[in-house]
């Protein structure tokens, strides 16, 4: 019964739409220099990994960056193929990189289920966002993700 209830509740908050916030961290560019970093806060709507929504983010100068995520079909690598030669489908493999370490992309982002999201500011600001989730346990999924603007920002994106 109590497994029936937990499904029905899970179910209905999917339907609902939850909202979750991320903070963006500079790790790269102009705003990494700044002092105190300046952080910027993300809402997304839906449920990931498991659906997709709308996102929004604030720019530290008020401009408001909307846009869609969605998850994206898993890579798959040819078998005998390294990492290094597998498909990039938008050219954020090298992001993943500079924010978690050299080989991140192939060791833990490439296979997984990943979304991927392009927002637009009001003032010309485009900011492209990429998150994987990795179940960790029974219950638990990890949530990494990064960002890049068009103006030489690269983000650590937490949840």
């Amino acid at each position: 019964m109590k497994v029936k209830l937990w499904v029905l509740l899970l179910g209905i908050s999917i339907m609902l739409g939850c909202s979750h916030k991320y903070r963006f961290y500079p790790v790269q560019g102009p705003l990494s220099a700044q002092t105190p970093l300046p952080v910027l806060v993300a809402k997304l709507t839906g449920s990931f990994p498991f659906t997709s929504g709308n996102i929004s983010v604030v720019l530290g100068d008020g401009e408001v960056c909307k846009g869609h995520w969605a998850q994206v079909p898993r890579v798959k690598v040819p078998k005998g193929a390294n990492t290094a030669s597998a498909p990039d489908s938008n050219g954020m493999s090298t992001v993943w990189d500079t924010v978690y370490g050299s080989g991140f992309y192939g060791s833990h982002v490439l296979g997984s289920t990943n979304a991927q999201a392009a927002a637009s500011g009001d003032r010309g600001t485009v900011l492209n966002v990429e998150m994987y989730a990795m179940p960790e346990g029974d219950k638990n999924i990890i949530v990494k993700g990064i960002a890049k603007d068009n103006k030489g920002n690269i983000y650590k994106v937490v949840y």
